[in-house]
């Protein structure tokens, strides 16, 4: 994996969760808290089907592509999301089952991903911890994370919780906003520098 090394790159802000997202987040979160006083475990089980639905949305292409297909009605919809959480392992029933249900009634599903990272930055911030939104080419794997995790620890952020991303449009290597500051090592910033490097040598 690349370096992670700073840089002067565009602003990110539109990747981050928008209004409505947070909004969704929020309930999620509030309706784990209303679970908790019957099963103090509920807030972890609720976060771990986030993360799985987090890791099904950031690394199937064919998943992304389906959520933010307009052209498909509710109930083609309902029927191919809810045979995915099926298959990542989050049954009906569960809260996250009923998130994607309501988002589909709602024909929001393709708020799905910023839903995720919003539900992950208000828990991450509960728990003291810091969040670090990671942007990749590709899904990362187990080893990919741990990496990026250790890294950002040797510079000094403990703690950390990633909040994963993915947009083919970077090419390769990977974006990484924790906090002010932007770490930019993927290949489409490398190109536009160079890029930029020979119109200031002609």
């Amino acid at each position: 994996m690349a370096a992670i090394e700073p840089t002067l790159a565009a602003d990110l802000s539109a990747t981050r969760p928008s209004g409505a997202a947070e909004r969704y987040a929020a309930a999620l979160l509030a309706l784990a808290d209303d679970r908790r006083r019957a099963n103090p475990d509920a807030l972890d089980l609720i976060a771990a089907d986030v993360e799985a639905l987090g890791r099904l949305a950031s690394g199937d292409e064919a998943f992304r592509a389906f959520i933010a297909d307009p052209r498909l009605d509710a109930a083609a919809q309902r029927r191919a999301a809810f045979a995915v959480l099926e298959k990542a392992g989050i049954p009906a029933g569960t809260a996250v089952h009923n998130l994607v249900g309501v988002l589909v009634n709602n024909r929001r599903l393709a708020l799905l991903p910023g839903v995720v990272r919003a539900f992950a930055a208000l828990l991450a911030a509960r728990r003291g911890q810091q969040t670090a939104e990671v942007t990749t080419a590709h899904g990362l794997s187990d080893t990919q994370r741990a990496q990026i995790t250790a890294r950002l620890t040797e510079a000094g952020y403990s703690g950390v919780k990633l909040i994963e991303r993915t947009d083919p449009s970077i090419l390769g290597g990977l974006v990484v906003r924790i906090g002010s500051r932007l770490f930019d090592s993927s290949i489409k910033s490398k190109l536009q520098r160079l890029q930029y490097a020979m119109k200031g040598a002609a």
